[in-house]
């Protein structure tokens, strides 16, 4: 299977968007769709993981809804000119700056 950076996904999604999809929705159903998206993986994480049990038939593809919340989250990006590639390059330069010992100090989540 084919890789992808972050840009070629980005390039990707708008090309499926300029030819199937004809447009972006607005911003504001984007978000909504992202949304649904999130609740749709949380039923499936509290049903595999959680107290819930699977209804006959309920699908539980979470490869599936991941790859949904990325489709969204990048037309968001694009639609609003984000670049992922950099936004994320420097969030994580910024966490590691700010959290250099925050996790390994914290004692709700060192090892036993």
């Amino acid at each position: 299977m084919q890789e992808l950076t972050l840009n070629q996904a980005q390039s990707a999604v708008d090309d499926w968007i300029q030819s199937v999809g004809v447009r972006y929705f607005s911003e504001l159903t984007n978000l909504a769709q992202l949304v649904e998206e999130v609740g749709e993986l949380a039923r499936i994480m509290s049903r595999t993981w959680g107290d819930q049990s699977f209804k006959p038939g309920e699908d539980n593809a979470i490869d599936e809804e991941l790859a949904d919340i990325l489709f969204v989250l990048i037309c968001i990006a694009n639609q609003t000119g984000v670049n992922l590639n950099d936004s994320l390059l420097n969030n994580l330069e910024a966490k590691a700056a700010r959290d250099t010992r925050r996790h390994h100090d914290n004692p709700k989540i060192k090892e036993p």
